[in-house]
């Protein structure tokens, strides 16, 4: 992605991302201290709220439909702040985005009900916006992601997962909210089924290309760039592609990577290890694929959407690893 494509992209959301930031803000506070204050700390975290902006992109933006995309923003990045609040829970993190953790600084307990309270808020927000299948389809996403994470758990420390269940995992875990963020940009642009549907493909496939993405930057991204240490898949059992891609193509490193897991093997020389492996750039490889399959979806109706920014986030999410 060009920088003059890049600054031109966020120039034109910026009114609609700042409109976003003020309704998550009143959303996520004015309640109980013991909610309010860590779920603020969590939005003030930052990030880079690319599941707004896929909203508004796949959107028509319209002027009348201001309101209602808005809404529609904030609820799918509320849904994914009760996600992270959550999985740093389950997976044991301490740090995310260079912050402690709300498990970290608070308590378990505190996790717990500060994602709930998430949640909860996510889809208050969505019900402003007057939209029964809106609401259905945040719904929808929102099983596919605890679902996604049942998966990841019950697939722990498993050395032989396949590249087919990895896949399906990212489709639920990452890809759903991707899509449903999509979708409801063309739901609220009156874009009709076809656009909707094609939409959501799209979203899907960038959400897995950023999943793997992610999991890369698990084994060879800077900590001082993701915000976590590296390697923190591998200690808590989360198998990915790279790692089953690694094993494919050397099954002895499968021994090293347990070992690891267990505190047997210093963690870091494996992850440089890794890092370099063919497997993780077959990952790689992979990954920009998605990206393709995401951008040739593009090529049909999709009603309103902004085709040039959808294909400019898309290129983004392979510029993360860049």
């Amino acid at each position: 992605m060009t920088t003059t494509a890049r600054t031109g992209f966020i120039d034109v959301l910026r009114p609609w991302m700042a409109q976003c930031e003020e309704v998550l803000a009143v959303v996520a506070g004015g309640h109980a201290a013991q909610v309010s204050g860590p779920a603020g700390d969590t939005l003030t975290a930052g990030g880079k709220r690319v599941r707004p902006m896929l909203v508004f992109c796949a959107s028509a933006r319209r002027e009348e439909d201001r309101a209602t995309l808005v809404s529609a923003a904030a609820a799918v990045e509320l849904v994914h702040m009760a996600t992270l609040v959550h999985d740093d829970l389950i997976d044991g993190a301490t740090t995310r985005r260079g912050r402690p953790t709300v498990a970290r600084a608070h308590g378990a307990d505190a996790a717990i009900q500060v994602g709930d309270f998430l949640f909860a808020r996510a889809f208050a927000e969505l019900t402003q916006a007057g939209s029964p299948a809106a609401v259905s389809a945040l719904a929808d996403a929102s099983l596919d992601l605890a679902l996604g994470e049942m998966d990841q758990q019950r697939a722990a420390f498993d050395l032989a997962l396949s590249v087919d269940s990895y896949l399906a995992r990212c489709r639920r875990k990452t890809g759903a909210l991707f899509a449903v963020a999509c979708r409801l940009g063309a739901v609220f642009s009156d874009a009709g089924d076809e656009a909707a549907t094609r939409l959501a493909a799209y979203g899907e496939h960038v959400g897995v290309a950023f999943q793997i993405f992610d999991d890369i930057l698990d084994i060879a991204g800077l900590p001082s760039e993701t915000g976590k240490r590296l390697g923190t898949d591998i200690l808590s059992g989360t198998v990915t592609l790279p790692i089953i891609l690694a094993i494919a193509a050397e099954p002895a490193i499968a021994a090293d990577i347990a070992a690891a897991s267990r505190g047997d093997l210093p963690l870091e020389p494996l992850c440089d290890r890794l890092a370099a492996h063919p497997g993780t750039a077959a990952a790689r490889t992979w990954a920009i694929e998605e990206v393709g399959r995401a951008v040739d979806v593009l090529d049909g109706d999709i009603g309103g959407a902004d085709v040039d920014a959808l294909r400019t986030i898309a290129a983004g999410v392979v510029d993360r690893y860049a």
